[in-house]
């Protein structure tokens, strides 16, 4: 077999792959063997049926074609061992000359990894938020508990913002009830805006017994992002009443004796969640000020089927959720348009934060040892709730472990980015790193799954390689 590769482009080439008719043989004698076990001829046990009656039965160019489809993925595999080529994604393959007794000649185009220039990451500049925790923080978290206890009483006045009422709301399309926006006696809270538009605008300054007919955008169901009539009754409004900040709300709402002890927990609670939440900005400040130093040519195929990936995922994880685009756009504050930028975005991004870290991880020389590996397992099980062992044959079986691994190594390369780079904060102090551990050394950056998975199914047509 002889092989050539033809580059394309910084992330494309295309090679040529030429393979004699001897090389062939074994692929067309076990496609005989294949077909004589399928063929059923008069005197002849299944399997021991002669060539040249599966040739009179089958046809020999049938024969061959199945040789050619078997053997396709192992010369491919071979040309791509030889040239020492890092590919990505799915192979377009042609064949481009074949004959009984022929050399066969075949071309894969597919995506390479790009190369790239590395930029300095020792001392990378990163500015994260002050980890510092106020009294107005504090206030409002125990605001949050006295709304978790509060009472509700009823009032004879007209419902305001804040306000619970009970209602009955129905709603028409041409004049026809739509069945699925219809409600009675239904508890809600004025000003949450959780069910049809224009909701909260009708039910300030209605009293109980009152009714009010207003225009609206249903929101789920079948009729999602249609025009409505919608008409809203007040049957009952009940106001907050919140339980005084004191010794006995103390004890009520947790287990301390006095307010002030209470007030010291959550400051203590608070200053761990601000601590957290500066190790998850320098990650992504990190990552970010990194990407934005170095440039990545973008494999048109990998991006290509990296966005289908996530386009699928995201109109799964609506219609799951009831909802339609145009309504999770308006929930968003934009276009529908919008969101098709943010994947594709979105995607460049997470493609070209694995080929930075990939880069960097080789620079380094890191490596994903067994502790590793059981770590990242016990961990991900852990949060799926089930057992460590059944999660590892999982990914064994799917062909996931490979990316398991590369993910973990990832995560290597970002830690040790973060623990080169000058990282202060807003206030100008320097940030101690060792105080966001399990933040920034375990959370590797999002991962553009679609693509390894097209390049594992690519490796595992070697017969000696195992897929990722």
């Amino acid at each position: 077999m002889k092989s050539a590769v033809e580059t394309l482009g910084p992330t494309r080439i295309k090679l040529t792959v030429e393979v004699p008719f001897d090389e062939l043989k074994p692929a067309v004698d076990a496609a005989y063997k294949k077909a004589g076990q399928q063929v059923r001829v008069k005197g002849f046990r299944p399997g021991k049926v002669p060539p040249r009656l599966i040739d009179q039965y089958v046809g020999r160019s049938a024969v061959l074609e199945e040789a050619v489809n078997e053997a396709l993925p192992s010369f491919y595999g071979n040309a791509i061992r030889e040239n020492e080529v890092d590919i990505l994604g799915h192979p377009e393959i042609e064949v481009t000359q074949f004959g009984d007794g022929d050399e066969l000649v075949f071309t894969a185009e597919v995506d390479v990894r790009p190369d790239i220039e590395l930029p300095e990451y020792d001392g990378l500049p990163v500015t994260v938020e002050d980890a510092e925790v106020s009294e107005e923080d504090v206030d409002g978290q125990l605001q949050s508990l006295r709304d978790r206890f509060a009472t509700l009483a009823g009032v004879e006045r007209a419902a305001a913002a804040g306000d619970f009422v009970f209602i009955d709301l129905a709603a028409t399309i041409d004049g026809a009830p739509v069945e699925d926006a219809t409600a009675n006696n239904l508890s809600y809270e004025v000003g949450s805006d959780s069910l049809v538009a224009g909701l909260d605008d009708a039910i300030v300054g209605l009293a109980a017994g009152e009714s009010k007919e207003f225009p609206t955008q249903l929101r789920a169901g079948d009729a999602s992002g249609q025009a409505a009539r919608a008409t809203v009754t007040i049957r009952s409004v009940k106001e907050k009443q919140l339980p005084e900040l004191d010794d006995d709300f103390a004890q009520t709402a947790s287990e301390f004796d006095t307010i002030d002890q209470l007030r010291a927990d959550v400051r203590d609670r608070f200053a761990r969640v601000k601590t957290l939440t500066q190790g998850v900005q320098a990650r992504d400040k990190v990552l970010e000020a990194l990407l934005e130093r170095v440039e990545v040519p973008m494999p048109e195929h990998v991006l290509h089927d990296e966005v289908s990936y996530r386009e699928q995922e995201l109109d799964r994880q609506l219609e799951s959720a009831g909802l339609t685009r145009e309504v999770y756009a308006e929930a968003e504050g934009k276009a529908v348009g919008d969101l098709a930028a943010d994947i594709e975005d979105n995607a460049k991004q997470a493609i070209k934060a694995q080929f930075v870290l990939d880069a960097i991880a080789r620079k380094e020389e890191l490596s994903v040892d067994e502790s590793d590996l059981t770590d990242q397992i016990v961990r991900r099980s852990a949060q799926m709730g089930v057992r460590a062992d059944a999660y590892a044959q999982q990914l064994v079986n799917s062909g996931q472990l490979g990316s398991l691994m590369s993910e973990i190594l990832r995560g290597k390369a970002l830690a040790l980015v973060m623990e080169r780079a000058s990282i202060t904060d807003a206030s100008g102090r320097p940030v101690d790193l060792d105080s966001l551990t399990g933040t920034a050394d375990t959370a590797a950056p999002e991962g553009a799954t679609e693509m390894e998975a097209g390049a594992a199914e690519s490796e595992s047509t070697e017969p000696d390689e195992a897929a990722e």
